[in-house]
């Protein structure tokens, strides 16, 4: 599996560009198209919820080796990563385009196509962990020029919202594929990070995610209403959200109990979602239900626009198998580090702190490691593709920390941390706690 060069004038025109996931269902049939669709579930939001799907899925089935049958027989040969060893970082956004199903839960406003949401997912080169780096909508920044899928060509801007990368490849190009486009220039000029790819998840692929695994768990510390939010009202406590309260959640910016109305509080309940929604899918009740499990994926692979090499089967497939260890503990939220422009100050700036984390994410070091400390051995800690170990089988039963995850037999599930970290404003993992409700 090859990826474009985005940073190319010429990559966004080849018949190798964007493609819309659906396409994805026409292709292949049985497990290797089952996986490699799971992965596409494991790049919208809920990381790696459909990979772990599988793996686990097929872990309740009761197996015998044919080797018994002679030492002779033809090996089953096991998906392989095409990238193995080497980072992948691909670019998440969500999208208001106001098309189709999504026009509904879009909303009034303008015509065309914003995200306010947009993520960098860096997926460690052995595979043992993942950084979701989100980056607000409001920083203060310059903008490349791009070439959009058409191959017309946006001009720079200066000094504008990060978030005018996507709605200016959008209003030159024609699409939402042209906003992504335009974003992933940007953040390889303002971060020097290679992007691999991108996923954008429109508004009503996000609401359908939420309902196919029967809602997210939200804590709300105190009560909120939201006029804009489409008069979203919750009470202070624990909530289980589906669909459209889900997305409206993720959504509020300004209301009752929403903090200062800031995109940066909004970031914080957007990773809290993101969080809450990994663990669902990592948990028992949707790794142990086939029908839940496949509406997931159904609900994924029909809302997705994403890079055409991105959706190659055998090179998700193969990613899927390799990151199936991963989990909860292992997925890591956390936003740039930024300070209130003084100048533009309903914007931010990135701060010199930035500046380390993209460099962490470069050299694939874990985010605030000693960047002269050696390497680890990768090869140590990556999965084997084919391998079936212990190890690997009590990392499974472990995910979805402090939840019951596990399986019959399996050992006890790591306990959660009791510190409290803040969204938004600090890193934390999907096994840490951001709030506490009584």
């Amino acid at each position: 599996m090859t990826f474009p060069d985005f940073s190319a004038a010429g990559a966004t025109t080849s018949a190798e560009g964007p493609s819309h996931a659906r396409t994805l269902k026409g292709l292949g049939s049985g497990a290797s198209r089952t996986v490699g669709l799971a992965l596409v579930a494991v790049l919208s939001l809920a990381i790696t919820g459909g990979a772990a799907a599988v793996t686990q899925l097929t872990g309740n089935i009761e197996t015998a080796e044919m080797t018994v049958l002679g030492p002779d027989r033809p090996k089953v040969v096991l998906p392989k990563d095409p990238n193995a060893g080497t980072p992948l970082n691909i670019v998440i956004m969500g999208s208001d385009s106001r098309g189709g199903d999504n026009a509904d839960l879009a909303g009034g406003g303008e015509m065309g196509a914003r995200s306010d949401t947009t993520v960098v997912m860096h997926i460690s080169g052995d595979r043992s962990r993942v950084e979701m780096i989100s980056i607000p909508r409001d920083s203060t920044v310059d903008l490349p020029s791009c070439t959009t899928k058409d191959g017309t060509t946006t001009p720079e801007l200066y000094g504008t919202k990060f978030n005018a990368a996507f709605s200016q490849g959008v209003q030159y190009g024609g699409d939402v594929a042209s906003g992504a486009l335009c974003t992933v220039k940007a953040v390889e000029e303002l971060t020097g990070v290679f992007m691999n790819g991108f996923v954008v998840v429109d508004f009503a692929g996000f609401s359908s995610m939420i309902d196919a695994v029967g809602g997210i768990d939200v804590c709300v510390e105190e009560a909120i209403y939201s006029a804009k939010a489409n008069h979203l009202e919750l009470e202070a406590g624990t909530h289980t959200l589906r669909g459209v309260k889900a997305l409206d959640y993720a959504r509020a910016r300004t209301g009752a109990g929403l903090g200062d109305g800031t995109d940066l509080g909004r970031i914080g309940r957007q990773q809290e979602v993101m969080a809450s929604l990994a663990r669902k899918v990592l948990s028992q009740e949707v790794l142990t239900n086939p029908a839940k499990t496949l509406r997931f994926l159904d609900a994924v692979t029909g809302s997705l626009t994403m890079n055409k090499e991105l959706t190659s089967i055998d090179g998700l497939a193969g990613l899927a198998y390799s990151m199936r260890n991963v989990r909860p503990d292992t997925i890591t939220f956390m936003t740039v580090p930024n300070e209130f422009d003084p100048v533009q100050t309903a914007n931010v700036l990135w701060t010199d702190e930035a500046v380390q984390l993209w460099d962490d994410i470069k050299h694939d070091r874990p985010v605030g490691s000693d960047p002269d400390a050696p390497s680890p051995d990768a090869s140590a800690s990556a999965p084997t593709d084919g391998a079936s170990t212990e190890a690997g089988a009590d990392a499974r039963t472990e995910t979805g920390t402090g939840t019951d995850s596990g399986t019959s037999g399996a050992t006890e599930p790591t306990p959660e941390s009791t510190e409290i970290k803040q969204a938004g404003e600090e890193a934390f993992t999907g096994a840490d706690t951001t709030k506490v409700c009584g």
